[in-house]
């Protein structure tokens, strides 16, 4: 949530409408700063025959979201109240569970990245309804942020989806599932 009431905030709105955008984006900056590290961490951690072209996939979007971490706590500073960027602020904030797999395969990390993006985007859409009466500045960001989060999961998916379109992941509800149905699913043992 929010440090504190703005004691001003962008021409157009009231303080009150200020202080519920900065809540609301302070929720995106926790998930977001939680996907950065999440990212470096399954970059750490992958192992397998696809390792190198997963590694290297996944460094550029982490640039991607340290960009849309920086956007985020820029506006909510613009919006009169105080980012918060630490990691208790994260931990304290998050409404999901830490990200579980450690070393595994490829196939492993993409299929619990693919239930990691759909919570997110999940949520970033949620924000962007909230957010769409309110200030079509904010909005606007959300929608940028949405449009890059969503290309990514395209990209984790496609290593995932079998030639007639059907994803290794689909029906798994939860991190762990997803991982096991994606290296079940993986045509050769990784």
């Amino acid at each position: 949530m929010a440090t504190s009431t703005p004691q001003f905030t962008i021409p157009g709105l009231t303080n009150a409408e200020g202080e519920k955008l900065a809540g609301i984006l302070q929720a995106r900056l926790n998930a977001l700063n939680d996907l950065h590290l999440t990212l470096k961490h399954v970059h750490w951690n992958v192992v397998g025959p696809h390792f190198i072209a997963v590694h290297e996939m996944i460094d550029p979007h982490v640039d991607e979201v340290i960009a849309m971490v920086d956007e985020t706590a820029e506006r909510i500073a613009t919006l009169g109240v105080s980012p918060l960027g630490t990691p208790g602020a994260i931990v304290d904030g998050r409404t999901w569970d830490d990200y579980s797999l450690g070393r595994a395969t490829t196939n492993e990390h993409l299929g619990a990245l693919d239930a990691v993006y759909i919570n997110l985007l999940e949520d970033h859409r949620k924000a962007q309804a909230a957010i769409a009466d309110l200030d079509p500045v904010t909005e606007d960001m959300i929608i940028g942020q949405l449009r890059q989060l969503e290309l990514f999961h395209w990209f984790v998916r496609a290593h995932l989806e079998s030639t007639g379109g059907q994803l290794s992941t689909d029906g798994a509800t939860s991190e762990q599932a997803a991982a096991k149905d994606a290296h079940d699913a993986a045509d050769l043992t990784d």
